[in-house]
């Protein structure tokens, strides 16, 4: 199995990500965290979704961050 086909739980994205299951909760309600699917009333994410968006807080924070100046 790919992560293409892994399906993940609110509880293991929280665990993955380290914040507690109701801030994925919150985000899904603003639009914002990881994309999911509603399959009945739980929210499934696929793993590839949660990477791609950690790789794009990853390069968001980068971009934030002032470039580093010498001594």
């Amino acid at each position: 199995m790919t992560s293409d086909e892994v399906w993940l739980t609110t509880d293991e994205v929280a665990a993955r990500l380290k914040v507690p299951p109701k801030t994925l909760a919150t985000w899904a309600s603003a639009n914002r965290g990881p994309r999911f699917a509603k399959i009945g009333r739980y929210r499934r994410y696929l793993l590839r979704d949660v990477q791609r968006w950690e790789q794009a807080q990853l390069e968001a924070a980068r971009r934030e961050q002032p470039p580093n100046t010498p001594a």
